[in-house]
């Protein structure tokens, strides 16, 4: 009993970190400079008719830019994207609104040096879920082609320590507690409005969004991809922290982002080990 008393506590502050719940660790974060990770932020880069859309990436809370982006930045970058990307909310932790309004800023400003009509987005955690409110609420469905949300907190946590702690240190906690007033007026139908495409990448092991199926959408098939990685990776046991590090993963986005549509139910990534 005390051996499982400690996993769950384990896991209880592994998702406080993830989702912002330390308060020191929140400052030393916010200190960090704006460094982009490699491949990001060419200002000069226009988009050519295969890769029309720049890809805009969103970091989860907690994080920034250069850590989130290390490896699916250059990645991008070297298939022949315009890949951008941002810090925003004080390491990701003001309201979620808040944050929605910094990101619909960056986007109209990716749009005026790109010269592009639309952009894609591909976010973690906080990042998959919080384009949504900019989408639902702030004008971003006519100036998104896809939303790639990468173990994104759509339906927010059961996490109990973010639940007890968040209010004290991290209001974006608080928004992506399940059942939050902001989760509940997000996910009034309909969850995915019309514009964008939306793929959903989950993990079975994911120890932050609990449970993982929350990181799903409802919606019309055609508009909307849900995948869990192990239905075709039944070996990749990535969880939440490094998902944007996963190589399957990277696959799933670049199906989606090379594609009309959200990513194809039937892609066969091929998987590592």
């Amino acid at each position: 009993m005390r051996l499982r008393a400690a996993r769950r506590m384990l896991t209880a502050v592994t998702a406080a970190v993830a989702l912002g719940l330390m308060g020191p660790h929140i400052t030393a974060q916010a200190d960090v400079a704006d460094v982009p990770p490699t491949g990001a932020n060419d200002w000069s880069c226009k988009p050519d008719s295969a890769h029309p859309e720049p890809v805009v990436l969103v970091n989860g809370t907690f994080k920034t830019m250069a850590e989130n982006w290390a490896t699916l930045s250059p990645r991008l970058a070297n298939a022949g994207y315009c890949v951008f990307a941002f810090n925003y909310g004080h390491a990701a932790t003001d309201p979620i609104p808040d944050s929605a309004a910094e990101l619909r800023d960056f986007v109209n400003a990716v749009l005026g040096s790109t010269g592009a009509r639309k952009v894609d987005l591909v976010g973690h955690s906080q990042g998959g879920m919080m384009p949504r409110y900019y989408i639902k609420f702030l004008g971003g469905a006519s100036k998104v082609d896809d939303l790639v949300g990468i173990v994104p907190s759509n339906h927010g946590t059961s996490n109990p320590l973010a639940i007890a702690a968040g209010a004290t240190v991290c209001p974006s906690c608080v928004d992506q507690t399940a059942g939050s007033g902001l989760l509940q007026k997000l996910n009034a139908a309909p969850e995915a409005p019309a514009g964008p495409d939306y793929t959903q990448i989950a993990t079975q092991y994911d120890e932050v969004v609990v449970p993982y199926t929350s990181s799903y959408l409802s919606g019309r098939a055609g508009d909307v991809t849900n995948v869990l990685l192990q239905d075709e990776c039944p070996l990749d046991i990535t969880e939440h922290d490094q998902a944007t590090k996963d190589q399957v993963v990277a696959q799933w986005v670049q199906n989606a982002l090379q594609r009309k549509g959200p990513a194809d139910p039937g892609f066969r990534p091929h998987c590592l080990g």
